[in-house]
């Protein structure tokens, strides 16, 4: 028959029949992808962007995380001692940012319900700068992400 005569030329009866045999799709998750996936929520954008600033190994943050009970040990097994300060001007430790001022990175993070800001200094001597405020707020983010880490949502 020919090709232009609007038929449809069937060489392999199989190519149309329904794949009955194949398995369901059962792609199972990691513990890295769970790790990067839950950290990922928006509940938790101040803590990742804390941890993205001093680690950009994944596992070692998953691991330092599993292995942790609160915020400052968590810096800790990344190599980090925490300083805590009374008060953290944010405009003026953006003009010390580099090397000769000493800070890595301002992390100026804002809780909106609590209408708190809650600043983090990532230093070049491998320290964190915050305030008490700030230390207590992500100690309990920690464990709101520990918490949905282990499915107890």
């Amino acid at each position: 028959m020919d090709s232009c005569s609007g038929s449809l030329l069937i060489r392999d009866p199989r190519a149309f029949t329904p794949a009955t045999s194949q398995p369901a799709n059962t792609c199972v998750e990691t513990p890295q992808q769970n790790f990067d996936r839950v950290l990922s929520r928006e509940s938790f954008k101040g803590l990742k962007a804390v941890l993205d600033c001093i680690s950009s190994d994944r596992e070692a943050l998953r691991e330092a995380v599993r292995g942790t009970n609160s915020y400052e040990d968590l810096l800790v097994r990344l190599g980090y001692q925490i300083t805590v300060t009374r008060q953290i001007h944010v405009q003026d430790s953006y003009s010390r940012v580099g090397a000769t001022g000493g800070i890595k990175a301002v992390l100026p993070y804002y809780d909106i319900p609590t209408q708190r800001s809650l600043p983090t200094l990532v230093n070049f001597d491998s320290t964190i700068t915050t305030t008490l405020e700030s230390a207590l707020f992500f100690n309990q983010m920690l464990g709101a992400l520990k918490t949905q880490l282990n499915g107890q949502n």
